[in-house]
């Protein structure tokens, strides 16, 4: 009896690993045909940005395969002993689960992060994964274009040697000049192949220590032509995007305050997103904010994530309290000896609630945007994000001053080309800095926080200050 059921036991072990060894060898198949499932859905349902977030999951699922091999292929040749690839390969995946699996706590909540999960374990796990993430995307992608150019330069080789070999016949001496420059020729592609795979990992790293709290003060000069003559060099700062949080603290938000008050701007203007996705946090952000100075006073706006988290109003008495004045659906005419300027605000609305309602809501807040409108003076209105920038020359409306993309999604390549950006990618007409159409303007300020991955690169946090003039 002992030796059948011992017998059994060996041929079950027997068993499962012949399905592991089945698994390993034929991995990339069985990952292809997941990937093939989850692509049927949007591809069926033909919707655009789903597949563009298609796109991007396969080539994250891509690129982690692609390193994750780099990865084991470094095990194998430096780890004393050299164990088994299928053992290294199981110890990869069971890190990279747990990473994976920790720096999201919030999934089940919801997509809320709240005051718990911000533990400092947690956040250290979280800004390792997105190190990560960002470096690994990007240099996969560097790679790829690496290769790729790799290939065309082989290509046009090949070419020239048959070309050259059909007019001139080759020597001895040129076959070994030739196996010798393809010898140099492999040690440079390695080692340039590594210094472009390094960089991404060394500019993620980049952005999350440094860039995402390096604050750029910019100075706009913004002309309009029904300027009142009594504010001919009026100066407004502006801020936005604040996301307090664990990467956006309260002294790092001080700072920007403390920097926005040595601007001395006449008034200042807020754009929204003063919280991420805890709404236990309002309290703490508008104490800090509350230390912001300005003569003409600090106005405001609602951005999404007071809208997606309920605390409108809520936010909105707290700011009130401090006497800071969010503007909802309301203008506040600002006045200078005789003249007068025309300040509005109006609520962005949430971004998680069904594309009929924030239809019809967008179209209330339109109307009542109508009515707030002076024909006499200059408008200036502040929203999280300008949805009816076509409508404003018509409208009347001025300058509008706008955040909610972060400069691109916190991740541009505009140094390099206007428009290199993941905003841009993903078909947002406004992004970053000064826009003009039919004599109506848009500022899209960078925001001084971040949401999502902790980290910039190319799209500093800012601070704008402007100054008014007359055309």
């Amino acid at each position: 009896m002992a030796s059948s059921l011992g017998s059994s036991k060996i041929v079950g072990t027997g068993s499962f690993l012949l399905v592991y060894r089945r698994v390993v060898v034929h991995w990339r198949a069985i990952i292809l045909l997941l990937i093939l499932a989850v692509a049927t859905v949007p591809i069926a349902y033909g919707d655009f940005f789903d597949l563009i977030t298609l796109a991007l999951f396969l080539l994250f699922i891509a690129s982690q395969v692609f390193w994750i091999g780099r990865i084991l292929d470094l095990g194998e040749r430096f780890i004393p002993g050299k164990p088994r690839r299928a053992w290294l390969a199981i110890m990869a995946g069971l890190v990279y689960s747990f990473i994976f699996l920790y720096s999201f706590p919030e999934w089940g909540l919801g997509h809320i992060i709240r005051t718990a999960d911000y533990r400092p374990q947690s956040m250290l796990v979280f800004a390792a994964f997105s190190w990560w993430f960002v470096g690994s995307l990007s240099a996969f992608l560097l790679m790829i274009a690496f290769g790729a150019a790799d290939r065309a330069a082989r290509a046009a080789g090949w070419v020239y040697r048959k070309v050259r070999t059909a007019i001139h016949q080759y020597s001895a001496a040129a076959d070994a000049e030739a196996a010798l420059l393809s010898s140099s020729r492999r040690r440079f592609l390695e080692r340039t192949a590594v210094l472009v795979s390094a960089t991404p990992f060394v500019a993620a790293g980049y952005g999350l220590l440094y860039e995402r709290q390096d604050v750029e003060i910019v100075r706009q000069r913004v002309r309009l032509a029904r300027l009142p003559k009594a504010f001919e060099g009026f100066h407004m700062a502006q801020l936005s995007d604040v996301h307090i949080g664990p990467f956006t603290t309260p002294d790092y938000i001080r700072h920007c305050v403390a920097i926005t008050n040595g601007l001395e701007p006449d008034l200042i203007a807020l754009t929204g997103d003063y919280i991420s996705w805890d709404p236990e946090a309002q309290g703490e952000v508008v104490r800090v904010l509350a230390g912001l100075r300005a003569p003409h006073g600090v106005f405001g706006c609602m951005g999404n994530h007071e809208a997606d988290v309920g605390i409108e109003e809520s936010i909105t008495r707290l700011f009130a309290a401090q006497g800071i004045h969010m503007l909802r659906q309301e203008r506040a005419p600002i006045r200078l000896r005789d003249d007068t300027l025309n300040l509005i605000g109006i609520d962005h609305g949430g971004d998680l609630a069904p594309v009929h309602t924030q239809e019809v809501e967008g179209y209330r807040r339109l109307q009542r945007l109508k009515a707030l409108v002076m024909p006499n003076t200059v408008n200036i209105l502040l929203t999280h994000y300008p949805h009816f920038f076509d409508h404003h020359s018509e409208l009347g409306i001025d300058l509008t001053l706008a955040g909610d993309i972060h400069g691109g999604g916190q991740m541009s390549l505009d140094f390099v080309h206007r428009g290199l950006n993941l905003g841009s990618l993903m078909g947002v007409p406004y992004i970053r800095g000064l826009y003009e159409k039919g004599g109506a303007q848009v500022y899209m300020n960078r925001g001084i926080g971040i949401t999502g991955f902790p980290i910039r690169l190319g799209a500093r946090p800012e601070i704008t200050v402007f100054e008014l003039s007359r055309t």
